[in-house]
Parts: structure tokens; C-alpha cells; sequence
């Protein structure tokens, strides 16, 4: 069925906003790709052996590379989970030797049994860690957003629902958190919405909320790449005065690209967005292969800016961004 231009300009059912048309960059700021690196992993066949997503990468405070990861059966394997989220660490931000064991895995609570994914690591003053991730039910389909804390990665523990789905935000999940200039928490996630993804914005005074919804931080474009689905990105916070979300969007059919979008210091308004994306897949020759980059966090490491992403839902890369 064909997408008429009454479908791509109906309102968001949650906010009622519309969707956004392509306008040209206000050239405040541009991004260049400067080189791309494939991530590898050693550990257990257990990780190895599954397809990698979600690869959220922090720099420690002792020089190491910390990573959180999706782990999911591979393409062709009996499903038996969404995934499950292992860890690990690295000294060069590309090679990563990985835990022992998952650091969180479904259940036994029926709200999780099903899987878990998408983590997002926050590291605390006191050297403890809390995970956001998604919890998935027993039915593979439904899921929203927890949190795990623990002193290490090793040693998480469920804590329980950090933003609920209700009957108007389904699924919520890919959350990309920080810290107000005022103290408070700023929470990026992504929910469902008419068949699409969407990205929310709420506000609170602690990790679990309680939160504010805000208003719509940006919408879909009805003439871009992005023109049906947002899921919330990585923030680069270098500079505090122009704050980014390397962010990712997609068309009706799913075919997933990394764009980025300015804010002012609030992160209330836009101040400049792409027209092209930054990050696409490489080329496939069959149209119904999975075509997806999927960025999931930024790391500054001295003058380098390295995105990290997943390609086909099933490996890891990274890229060097150069801010111009």
C-alpha cells in the first residue's frame, strides 16, 4: 500500500504533532566521517556465537574502554530470547574481551522472560553503575524500560521499571539520559506510536523519575530519509553551548540510517539538523536484506570523536567523527 501525503502529514496521536518538512541546514555546524572500524569481541562462544547489537562504549576512568552489548540468537537459529546483555572491556576501544557471563538476562519475572536489550550504562560518583535497558515479555513483542543497578558489571541487580509503557506510549525503550545544568535528569526514549517510532522527552529528579513529559523534541520529515520512524542516539556533550544527538531515523520499510540534530544548551529547541545522513549501511544487493545502521553511543577520546553503531542487527563499528 502507498503512503499519500494525508498519511505522512496526520498528526502524532500521543502529541498531536506533525511531522516535519526538510528544510535547508542552518550550517551552525556540519559532521564528517573520517574512518570506520569493525569491533571485535572474544570471550565465551556463548556471546561470540550470537549476533551483536546496541554497543554502548564509555571511556573509564582508569584509560579502559567499558562496553555494554545486545546479544541475540543468531540469523538462522532457533529464537529463544531477544537477547542478552553482556559486557566487557578494552584498552584500544575496538577489541573487547568480554565478561565470563551476561551481566542481565530475561526473567523470572514474566515482564523480562522474554529478552532484554538496548543498554545505556550510567556511571555514578560513588563508582556504582546503573543500566537502563529494555525488558521484553513473554510474547517477544511488548516491551519497556528498566534499570539494573550494581557496584560492577558484574554484580547488576534488577531494580524495576524506569519508564512504563501506558496505552497511549507503547514500548518504551533506547534511553539515552544526563544531567540538567540544574541538576535534574533529561530522558530521551523512543515509544510506538501508529505503527511508527517516536522520541519522547521527559524530565525528573532522580534516575527512576518520577517524569515529566516535555514536549516533542523533533519530529519525522516527511520528505527525508527519516520520513517515518526516530529512535533516539547517542548526546555529545563536548561542548555544553551546542549539545548533539547523533540520532537514528528510517523510512516506512525500516531501512535505518544515523543522522544528527543541535540543540540549544537546554536541549529544548533545534538549532540545526542534517539533510543527509551521516552513517548508511554498505550496499546490498537484495532489497529485502536487513539494511540498518544503528548508532548507539559517542565516546571523546582526547581530539577523536568515535560513534558507535551496529550494522544488519548483527555487527559492531565504529567511526570516527570530525565536528567542522
Amino acid at each position: 500500500m502507498s503512503t499519500t501525503n494525508a498519511d505522512l502529514d496526520k498528526p502524532d496521536p500521543v502529541t498531536g504533532d506533525r511531522k516535519e518538512t526538510v528544510n535547508p541546514g542552518r550550517g551552525i555546524l556540519d559532521f564528517n566521517v573520517e574512518d570506520l572500524q569493525e569491533i571485535a569481541l572474544t570471550g565465551p562462544d556463548a556471546v561470540t556465537r550470537r549476533d551483536l547489537m546496541s554497543p554502548y562504549v564509555w571511556k573509564a576512568g582508569d584509560g579502559r574502554f567499558g562496553v555494554m552489548v545486545r546479544a541475540v540468537p543468531a540469523l538462522g537459529t532457533k529464537l529463544t530470547d531477544t537477547g542478552q546483555i553482556w559486557a566487557g572491556w578494552s584498552e584500544d576501544g575496538v577489541n573487547f574481551e568480554m565478561l565470563d557471563q551476561p551481566s542481565i538476562v530475561g526473567g523470572p519475572d514474566e515482564q523480562d522472560i522474554g529478552g532484554v536489550e538496548d543498554p545505556t550504562v550510567l556511571l555514578r560518583d560513588d563508582g556504582s553503575y546503573v543500566v537502563y535497558y529494555t525488558g521484553v515479555a513473554s510474547d517477544m513483542t511488548h516491551g519497556e524500560m528498566f534499570y539494573a543497578i550494581g557496584p560492577s558489571l558484574d554484580k547488576l541487580e534488577k531494580t524495576g521499571v524506569a519508564l512504563a509503557s501506558t496505552k497511549s506510549v507503547g514500548n518504551t525503550k533506547e534511553a539515552t539520559i544526563g544531567r540538567t545544568v540544574d541538576g535534574h535528569w533529561r530522558l530521551f526514549y523512543e515509544y510506538a506510536a501508529e505503527d511508527a517510532s517516536r522520541i519522547g522527552l521527559a524530565m525528573g529528579p532522580d534516575i527512576a523519575g518520577p517524569w515529566d513529559e516535555q514536549p516533542t523534541p523533533f519530529m519525522p520529515r516527511k520528505d527525508g530519509w527519516d520520513n517515518w520512524h526516530l529512535s533516539p542516539g547517542p548526546m555529545l556533550m563536548d561542548k555544553p553551548d551546542e549539545p548533539v544527538m547523533f540520532y537514528n531515523g528510517a523510512t516506512r520499510d525500516a531501512r535505518w540510517r544515523i543522522g544528527w540534530i543541535a540543540f540549544d544548551r537546554e536541549c529544548r529547541t533545534v538549532v540545526d539538523r542534517c539533510i543527509q545522513p551521516l552513517l548508511t549501511p554498505p550496499p546490498v544487493e537484495d532489497r529485502t536484506a536487513t539494511d540498518i545502521a544503528f548508532a548507539a553511543s559517542v565516546v571523546v577520546d582526547g581530539a577523536d570523536i568515535w560513534l558507535y553503531y551496529s550494522l544488519e542487527d548483527r555487527r559492531l563499528m565504529r567511526a570516527r567523527i570530525r565536528r567542522s
